[in-house]
């Protein structure tokens, strides 16, 4: 059948074609090509079956797995909840017929009504996703949630350094104000300030990966990348521990985050495996401490505490870590959950050497360590 339409009405090509742009609102990945795709099959099938629609829908819209999830909740919202598509109903005269959601029965105002309560809907629905335990999300769920990583406010941790710079206050700075007054023939001249120059601070970040850790690895590993590339240059390390330490800076430097962790994922050995906290940190701290990775920087270490090692060797490698770093932050998926009380013989013997003692299991938890690591 033809999808053409009258000017005068809202044909079902513009239907159509908003229902591409709201899967594409959603997260959906919907290119002109796959848009010009879903018209073609839509006109071969027939608007009247609606399951033939829905099929060829999602097979030229959906570039993967983790897009059926959300095409079937869009699908479901968009068009008439009574299983029927809907028809072409006249426009407003003289005015442009947009590629808008269809308009209910119940008038303009209705549809303005609706079209709140859905933004109500999709805003509380984002604010709860971001409270979420992140291991216990569906797969959709966390391939929207890998969407939200970008909102996240990262801020660089700075020192002071030896060197100064100007500034409008602080310091006087006399050997500028001499000069100055020198080349006014000793004239008093405006007094010249200056401060310590600020430089960022090295982050180094060590995610376990082993099994009790494995729901947390994927968000872990974005926020990982999330950091990499919203802080400057160089600034951040990222190691993985498990039974043995692997060096990931280099994947997780990829633009893209699902080519980095798929880098990742190809770079770690030890995915899932046991857990040799102590061994591992000492592996790092005789590596990468000495050489100055860990020296005056913000070394963040999440891990939930599950220790199969000696717990006083990994309290030994702590406090060796915290003689050597800025600040030591330990981040427990565990320690935002209600109950929750630090009993494991890991986390006990590392609170005394640790500066914060923080939760890690959700985006909101994820943004709160952002300004801890910030305000470092």
């Amino acid at each position: 059948m033809s999808l053409q339409a009258p000017t005068a009405t809202r044909g079902p090509d513009e239907v159509l074609l908003g229902f591409t742009h709201a899967l594409r609102a959603a997260g959906v990945g919907v290119t002109h090509d796959r848009g010009a795709s879903f018209l073609a099959a839509v006109a071969l099938v027939g608007l009247g079956d609606v399951v033939a629609v829905r099929a060829a829908g999602r097979a030229t819209l959906c570039a993967g797995p983790d897009d059926l999830d959300r095409f079937d909740q869009v699908f479901a919202a968009f068009f008439d909840p009574r299983g029927e598509l809907p028809r072409s109903r006249p426009a407003p005269a003289g005015a442009p017929a947009p590629a808008l959601l269809p308009e209910s029965d119940a008038g303009a105002g209705g549809a303005a009504d609706e079209d709140e309560e859905v933004v109500r809907a999709m805003a509380s629905d984002v604010e709860v996703l971001r409270h979420r335990d992140v291991a216990a999300l569906s797969p959709g769920e966390k391939a929207r949630l890998a969407d939200m990583f970008a909102s996240l406010h990262v801020r660089a941790p700075v020192r002071r350094t030896s060197r100064h710079e100007r500034w409008r206050r602080g310091d006087v700075d006399a050997a500028r104000t001499v000069r100055a007054s020198l080349r006014r023939m000793g004239e008093p001249a405006e007094i010249a300030w200056r401060r310590r120059s600020l430089r960022p601070r090295r982050v180094v970040l060590l995610v376990d990966v082993s099994g009790s850790m494995s729901g947390y690895a994927d968000a872990l590993l974005r926020l990982a990348h999330r950091l990499t590339h919203a802080l400057p240059a160089s600034r951040v390390e990222t190691f993985t521990l498990g039974t043995r330490l692997t060096h990931l800076t280099r994947p997780l430097r990829l633009r893209e985050a699902d080519r980095a962790l798929v880098a990742a994922g190809e770079t770690v050995p030890d995915w899932s495996g046991g857990t040799r906290l102590g061994e591992s940190l000492g592996a790092f701290l005789d590596r990468w401490g000495r050489r100055g990775a860990a020296r005056g920087a913000v070394v963040v270490v999440f891990s939930d505490g599950w220790e199969r090692g000696d717990p006083a060797l990994l309290a030994e490698q702590v406090a060796r870590l915290q003689r050597v770093a800025h600040r030591v932050v330990w981040v427990n998926p565990h320690r935002g959950k209600a109950g929750y009380e630090p009993v494991q013989q890991g986390v006990l013997a590392v609170l005394p050497h640790v500066d914060d003692f923080v939760a890690g299991h959700s985006l909101a938890t994820y943004a709160e360590l952002c300004e801890v690591i910030a305000r470092a």
